[in-house]
């Protein structure tokens, strides 16, 4: 049985969630108490020594960090789809994964923990302009296409989906964005969606 420790509103958990639901695979979840830093104590940071979530166990296998968990998953269940093998695809499916750790994170995720979390360390208008750079990327990558590496859908998607889904938590508008849109509304259209806890 998989086991994903989870903290319920952040959305690189979510991603991890999400792409379970997607593939249909059965999975224990236990919500990590973070406020309480329940992820310090030493019995997780055997499983992740930088304490954080999300962590998956699947038999003797612990991944830790959602990107890699992504990987994981996509190759060990999701066969070709979710994860391509060719070299040219596989590439920008990792490309995007990096995006998602950083473009991404430092905007969108940063923008969105400054007002969910009080997190007043964070410079709110780089992390709103990083934000709003990325946009003009993405929907300026999505003319004529349905998703971001291929017609069907990947681990890229589902990596960059979750803090653009949550963009107004941040004070990010996506309305100058109609292809951003679009593509959102496709991954809510999938069938075995789960939305945000």
């Amino acid at each position: 049985m998989i086991t994903l420790y989870d903290f319920p509103i952040s959305g690189n958990c979510y991603k991890v969630r999400l792409l379970l639901s997607l593939l249909q695979l059965d999975y224990q979840r236990i919500v990590m108490d973070l406020p309480q830093k329940q992820q310090k104590r030493p019995e997780f940071l055997a499983l992740n020594a930088l304490g954080q979530v999300p962590v998956l166990v699947d038999g003797d296998t612990v991944i830790r960090d959602s990107q890699a968990i992504l990987v994981y998953l996509a190759r060990a269940y999701g066969g070709n789809q979710w994860l391509p093998t060719e070299a040219n695809n596989l590439a920008l499916v990792v490309q995007w994964l990096s995006n998602a750790a950083n473009e991404i994170s430092n905007g969108f995720a940063a923008a969105r923990a400054y007002y969910l979390f009080n997190r007043q360390e964070i410079d709110i208008h780089r992390a709103q302009e990083r934000a709003l750079g990325f946009l003009k990327v993405l929907n300026q990558h999505l003319e004529g296409r349905h998703y971001l590496v291929s017609e069907y859908m990947t681990i890229a998607d589902i990596a960059c989906y979750p803090y653009i889904e949550l963009a107004t938590e941040g004070h990010i508008d996506l309305a100058p964005f109609p292809l951003v849109l679009s593509w959102l509304e496709r991954i809510r259209q999938l069938p075995h969606y789960t939305p945000m806890l």
